[in-house]
């Protein structure tokens, strides 16, 4: 990516993340009269329909959108890793990312950023500006830079996210929790809106945790939570006509405005335990009927998998007891996705297309991550879990991720088959 000269001129840039938010849930919305604030956007700009990461989820997604590359490139392929030459898994964190950000670029160039609730940028780096990270943050203290503004932070009662742990065990406390992090996020929004910025950058992942809890809200009109799930998004396009509000009293125009979407979501009909899957197929066993971790892989294993749908096989020289040799990947990469691409639920296809490696990851660290990724029809979400013995089950979670339906709102069309990290050399061309 370019570098820039500051311009005293120049425009300011501003982006709103939705996380999880499907185009086709906002064109329903805006159809409908609930969102106008996105219906006059759709109407005056384009909203383009757009590919996720691969896997599709935040700590993936969002990394190809703040370093415009692939996995390939930037390294962080999940929300879960391998310690190098092990089954040991690791949670990789934004010091693992290879390669510079949108930030890093716009701070190399003078501008300066704010950037708040940005996922998977735990713990805050040093950027020209303030840095607030998002899920998953574990600790506050470590998720802002400069750091002296933590103080800052605990006054407003900041809440990085909705504590999901505690929703899972009483639903009930899910509006609650939902309603204290966007009252939090919203006071630092109004905070740091008034501080002297370049690029301006505030995400909302309550959209994520809500459909993963109470998709079926929507899709249901007689669902108890339905109107609550409409009068959430009504608040979010009131903070979304807040923010063009505010842009246009700095006397910016919506043609530096962008707003996206880092993955889909649809209803699940059935969890797909791929292990299992594996298991049943003859390609993976354990040592233990009940494995706890990878590490009771039996020798005899040939491909695992890690949520929510790589598979990695299992190679001689990559992993410790590594039993498929690089002459024969090409033969069972083939042979597991044909098999895949059969399996079936009650009449239903399971599998609509299977990836190889070769074809999603670019660059030097691409050989680092899954051999193949598979992608689910809606409705079928696929899991990595070692525990489940059936290939088929449910959980309390009633919504999945979806690859292909992520939105990108501009004021120009950049026409069809946009992709994730294709929208950071997008902004960047704002600058001049």
């Amino acid at each position: 990516m370019p570098i820039f000269k500051k311009s005293k001129s120049k425009k300011k840039i501003c982006v709103i993340g939705l996380d999880g938010v499907p185009y086709s849930l906002l064109i329903e919305l805006a159809r409908t009269g609930l969102m106008s604030t996105i219906a006059r956007l759709i109407d005056s700009g384009h909203l383009h329909q757009m590919k996720a990461s691969l896997p599709e989820i935040s700590a993936v997604s969002w990394t190809n959108f703040m370093t415009g590359t692939n996995p390939g490139n930037h390294g962080i392929f999940g929300f879960l890793d391998f310690k190098p030459g092990t089954y040991d898994l690791r949670i990789p964190n934004f010091l693992d990312v290879k390669v510079d950000t949108i930030w890093d670029i716009l701070t190399q160039s003078g501008y300066k950023s704010i950037v708040i609730n940005q996922p998977s940028t735990y713990p805050a780096r040093r950027i020209n500006g303030v840095m607030i990270s998002g899920f998953v943050a574990v600790d506050l203290s470590r998720s802002v830079y400069p750091p002296a503004l933590f103080s800052t932070l605990e006054q407003m009662g900041y809440q990085i996210d909705v504590d999901s742990a505690k929703v899972a065990e009483n639903p009930a406390l899910l509006w609650p929790e939902l309603s204290k992090t966007m009252a939090s996020h919203q006071k630092a929004l109004n905070y740091f809106w008034e501080q002297d910025w370049d690029f301006f950058e505030f995400v909302i992942t309550g959209t994520d945790r809500l459909h993963h809890f109470l998709w079926s809200a929507y899709q249901d009109k007689s669902h108890p939570a339905h109107q609550a799930f409409l009068d959430f998004y009504q608040q979010i396009d009131r903070i979304i006509a807040k923010i063009i509000a505010g842009f246009k009293k700095l006397n910016e125009s919506e043609d530096s405005l962008f707003i996206l979407s880092d993955h889909g979501f649809t209803g699940i009909n059935q969890e797909v335990y791929l292990n299992a899957w594996l298991e049943k197929e003859g390609y993976l066993s354990f040592t233990t009927p009940s494995p706890k971790s990878l590490n009771d892989i039996s020798p005899k294993s040939v491909a695992f998998a890690l949520d929510p749908n790589r598979i990695y096989l299992n190679l001689e020289n990559k992993f410790p007891g590594g039993l498929v040799s690089r002459s024969q990947k090409k033969e069972i990469k083939a042979e597991i996705a044909q098999k895949l691409l059969q399996l079936e639920y009650n009449g239903q296809k399971v599998i609509r297309q299977v990836f190889k490696a070769e074809e999603i990851y670019k660059g030097k660290y691409s050989s680092l991550g899954p051999d193949l990724l598979a992608v689910s029809y809606p409705g079928f979400d696929l899991k990595g879990s070692l525990k489940k013995k059936e290939i088929f089950g449910r959980s309390y979670l009633q919504g999945m991720h979806t690859w292909d339906d992520a939105f990108f709102w501009a004021a120009e069309d950049y026409g069809p088959d946009l992709a994730i990290e294709d929208v950071a050399s997008l902004i960047l061309k704002k600058v001049k």
